[in-house]
């Protein structure tokens, strides 16, 4: 995630970094700028329309059909943010739970070993929820004393859930922890697993596929059709324009697309790791 001065204008302005969509724009950029400057060319020294030809009229859809694409558009770029910080809460509130069981924990249990048990093993969680979430390979050895066999074809954040419950219940078994102390802790490791099956909802259920593709065919063909109509009022000066337009209607369609899928590796998804990292330290202060 890309860290930033909201209030530093001069730089937005003037900064290109990877993930801009001018970047990732520019060869279609190019090759509309080219078919706008064809269709002038054609309309304004081959064809030499007159000036109350039905062509101008075309402007008249884009007027038109404007309102609507603005609001499909807003209707993407909110939905993409809605799952973009639906995923930030889930994951804070992983860290608020984290920091809850790691506290309650420390209050009840007296022996080392059992703190270092879970000393490891709750910031495990969220390391192993990270590299879930982003489909990476996970490694077995979670320290020197734990380790776990890894299957990659299974759940591997429930294998990690599945070992602390397994250890509360064996505390529970040796009157280490009472009835009452289980059930505390028992609502404290279930909150893990709801959280990730709610970040795996958002993961596994993206924009509908037949939404997403009408709407970059909607914004081709528009921008195909403005040099049609623009290039009586415009002449060669519809070039620039269409392709300004056609970056502004793309870049809201790419950004959503970034930011629909909250847990990759783009520079604007959630920075899950360093929140992990941060859960890690966290905990080990408190136990």
């Amino acid at each position: 995630m890309i860290s930033y001065n909201p209030k530093d204008w001069i730089t937005f302005i003037f900064r290109f970094h990877k993930a801009d969509t001018f970047r990732k724009l520019l060869p279609l950029m190019l090759l509309i700028g080219i078919y706008s400057g064809l269709v002038a060319y054609l309309e304004i020294e081959y064809w030499d329309l007159p000036d109350d030809s039905h062509v101008k009229n075309i402007s008249m859809m884009h007027g038109m059909l404007g309102f609507v694409i603005s609001l499909l558009l807003v209707f993407r770029t909110n939905t993409a943010y809605d799952r973009w910080w639906e995923g930030r809460k889930l994951w804070g509130s992983l860290v608020n739970n984290s920091r809850n069981l790691a506290l309650k924990l420390h209050a009840i249990l007296k022996e080392e070993k059992d703190l270092a048990f879970f000393r490891k093993m709750i910031p495990s969680y969220a390391s192993i929820l990270n590299k879930h979430l982003k489909d990476e390979e996970t490694g077995k050895q979670l320290s020197e004393e734990i380790t776990i066999a890894i299957n990659h074809h299974t759940h591997r954040p429930n294998q990690v859930a599945k070992m602390m419950f397994l250890k509360i219940n064996d505390l529970y078994e040796s009157k280490k922890i009472t009835g009452d102390q289980l059930i505390i802790l028992n609502n404290e490791l279930q909150s893990f697993t709801d959280i990730c099956g709610a970040c795996e909802r958002i993961k596994n259920t993206p924009i509908p596929y037949s939404y997403s593709v009408f709407l970059k065919k909607f914004i081709f063909f528009y921008v195909m059709t403005l040099p049609f109509g623009y290039v009586f009022n415009l002449g060669y000066y519809v070039i620039p324009v269409v392709v300004f337009i056609f970056y502004v209607l793309a870049s809201l369609e790419l950004i959503a697309e970034e930011i629909e899928e909250p847990f990759g590796h783009d520079d604007n998804d959630l920075p899950t790791r360093k929140i992990a990292e941060n859960i890690k330290r966290h905990v080990e202060e408190l136990i």
